[in-house]
């Protein structure tokens, strides 16, 4: 045994799912299996340290694949993290740690150190554990960067893995994009193609059986299982994108009164995670929003999180937004920044770093002033807050370089030191994931809907956040077993890919 590629036909297909799935599948076998992507591009991130002493950033889907295996996630689940900042720029994370800014020009020579740190992280995965579950990027048929590729079939070429394609059938087209991705591999990549997993299906299998059963006759290769669309399955987003504009599905209210949440989405939006222990709870609705009229109607205004803290506030400011968050503070209803969402609600920021554009206003909610360092934070710290334990994790380059004395924290630190900010209705921290800490979040909404005037609203006093995450990777086991052929897969895992799978034209030009 070794490994298996999963790949998809287009970006959000269902590889992080599927590969949780089956990672989730093999730990129930006894299998010790380790998940893994050779390179990600998402501002959805998550802070790790492993059993060596090795910390830094990994993607969130990985950190759940990790879960899903029964591992401690760790940097080598995902050795090269890319984290846009604009359309043309992504900061660079090697190995948990920020080491570069990258764009068209500079790709070349970065690509050398992103990919041997890559397959060198993947060989020694493969030689701790039984079975490394590897999720690509994208489509294996972006012919125009194949040569540089590490995460597909570059990967897949050098652990010698076969690869299972998925494919949104949600999407339309599923047929054509299955067949036409193989079609554009060159024969090398071609003979690593076991087959295909259709995802997102609804309706009735007979239907779809005939298109099957086509598929596999077009191109020789099995079609390994049909999974169902899963309202379900939306914890741990690998891209904000992936998110509809309500995030979640609440329980019915406890109390006589629901909390209207409105996360504003921003362009460059990071671990917009931080909301979904918000969508968990009972009587609570979370919409993602770029509209005025749903920050106006809602009880909490959330800033999120930002790969681009002073070019976000800018677009707030450019989009009319501002008057928004601005009108519900002053209206004494609650807003709550989370790192750069909290960076923007300072009196003024200094960043020479992300942005280099030098002094600029804040939004003036908070008196606070934070300033960027080329050196960014990362930690899991733990401490209190509204008087429960709470946990989350740091990344970022700003600074609270100074904040008025009187301003009170959010949370206090073991060792009496603090952080964040709680000034009347107004809310600042650093933290994600501190509302995974499920009496804080109770209470935190508690006093937010007294703040709103929400008096009818109640908390739910069972929630667990934990538990909802751990029945997100059981119910991904379950469509494994229950919707793939998971015989046929295992012998794929254990001896690779059949050996003589036809090739189909045109074909890619070898690349030798």
């Amino acid at each position: 045994m070794s490994g298996i590629l999963i790949a998809g036909t287009t970006s959000d297909a269902g590889k992080s799912v599927l590969t949780a799935g089956v990672c989730r599948w093999l730990h129930r076998r006894g299998v010790r299996v380790a998940p893994f992507k050779a390179q990600n591009m998402s501002n959805n991130s998550a802070v790790v340290v492993d059993g060596q002493g090795r910390g830094g950033e990994i993607g969130r889907a990985q950190a759940l694949q990790a879960v899903a295996s029964g591992q401690e996630p760790q940097v080598r689940f995902n050795p090269v993290l890319l984290k846009p900042g604009s359309d043309h720029t992504s900061q660079v994370v090697l190995l948990g740690q920020a080491v570069d800014t990258i764009d068209a020009a500079n790709f070349r020579r970065l690509k050398p150190a992103m990919s041997g740190a890559a397959f060198a992280a993947y060989d020694e995965l493969r030689a701790e554990y039984d079975v490394v579950v590897c999720e690509g990027a994208g489509s294996p048929a972006e012919i125009n960067l194949r040569d540089h590729d590490y995460v597909n079939m570059g990967l897949a070429r050098h652990g010698r893995m076969p690869t299972i394609v998925v494919g949104d059938i949600d999407r339309g087209g599923v047929f054509a994009a299955m067949f036409g991705t193989v079609a554009l591999l060159d024969a090398e990549d071609q003979a690593l193609v076991a087959g295909f997993v259709v995802n997102k299906f609804r309706g009735s299998r007979e239907l779809l059986q005939p298109g099957v059963d086509m598929i596999e006759a077009a191109t020789g290769r099995t079609v390994y299982g049909v999974l169902p669309f899963d309202v379900d399955l939306w914890l741990d987003a690998e891209d904000a994108l992936a998110y509809g504009r309500v995030l979640g599905r609440p329980g019915p209210a406890r109390g006589q009164e629901w909390l209207r949440v409105a996360v504003v989405r921003l362009p460059h939006i990071s671990n917009a995670t931080d909301a979904e222990a918000l969508a968990c709870e009972p009587g609570v609705s979370v919409r993602l929003t770029v509209e005025p009229g749903e920050i106006a109607d809602a009880d909490l205004v959330v800033l999120p999180g930002t790969k681009a803290t002073v070019d976000d506030l800018r677009w707030l400011r450019y989009t009319g937004l501002d008057q928004a968050v601005l009108a519900h503070a002053r209206a004494g209803r609650p807003l709550l920044g989370i790192c750069g969402g909290f960076q923007m609600l300072s009196e003024q920021i200094a960043d020479e770093v992300e942005s280099r554009r030098g002094e600029v206003a804040g939004l003036g909610l908070l008196p606070v002033r934070i300033v960027f360092a080329p050196d960014k934070t990362l930690s899991r710290p733990a401490g209190q807050a509204l008087g429960a334990d709470v946990r989350g994790y740091e990344i970022h380059h700003g600074r609270v370089a100074y904040r008025d004395p009187a301003l009170a924290s959010l949370i206090t630190l073991p060792d009496g030191d603090t952080e964040g900010v709680a000034a009347g209705n107004v809310f600042g921290t650093h933290w994600h994931g501190a509302f995974e800490s499920d009496e804080f979040r109770r209470r935190f909404l508690t006093l937010a809907a007294g703040l709103a005037g929400r008096h009818g609203f109640e908390v739910a006093p069972d929630t667990s956040f934990a538990a909802m995450r751990e029945a997100t990777v059981d119910r991904l086991g379950d469509l494994v077993e229950e919707h793939l052929d998971t015989e046929r897969l295992w012998q794929l895992i254990e001896k690779g890919a059949p050996v003589g799978l036809p090739f189909l034209p045109p074909g890619a030009p070898s690349l030798g």
